[in-house]
């Protein structure tokens, strides 16, 4: 597994939950489509929205992978990468998916090579891993405080704030 940079994980993460957003509870295919067909056919024309999700939705479904290396050594630097080098690693079929990625290369190079990393990841999310930075990771090990040996305040620092005590 290779460590991926942590706004690349977050980023595929929410493309799954826009998918899963997308296709409702009971799924709802028709949806989906629309929904994908009007962004590859809004990026083809030169258009569409200037979002790396956006983008990664429409190209997640058409998108071919030829060189999978590739793009897992992209994605341990989320803002400097190399977006030809990206490009030339997938492909999209002919048609209005191809010319999608054409344009999508021509008019927004770097936030593509980003939004192709990131369908990458979601679509392989067993080649790859992001640092765990949950609280309860971060607590792993952790035996609290160690300067106190029983775990609770010393009598000394209760009785600073104790407002009845002795004077």
């Amino acid at each position: 597994m290779r460590r991926v940079h942590p706004e690349f994980a977050f980023q595929a993460r929410e493309l799954a939950d826009q998918i899963e957003g997308i296709l409702g509870d009971p799924p709802d295919r028709k949806n989906y489509q629309a929904m994908t067909k009007a962004l590859v056919t809004e990026y083809a024309n030169g258009g569409g929205i200037e979002d790396l999700n956006m983008m990664a939705f429409a190209l997640v479904d058409v998108i071919e992978i030829a060189e999978p290396k590739t793009l897992l050594a992209d994605a341990e630097d989320f803002e400097f990468g190399d977006p030809a080098r990206v490009f030339s690693a997938v492909s999209c079929p002919d048609g209005e998916a191809a010319r999608m990625l054409e344009a999508i290369e021509e008019n927004h190079p770097d936030l593509g090579r980003q939004a192709i990393v990131t369908a990458f990841l979601h679509k392989h999310p067993r080649m790859w891993d992001d640092d765990d930075t949950s609280l309860d990771q971060l607590a792993e090990g952790d035996d609290g405080d160690d300067d106190e040996e029983d775990g609770g305040a010393s009598e000394e620092f209760t009785q600073m704030f104790d407002q009845e005590g002795e004077r």
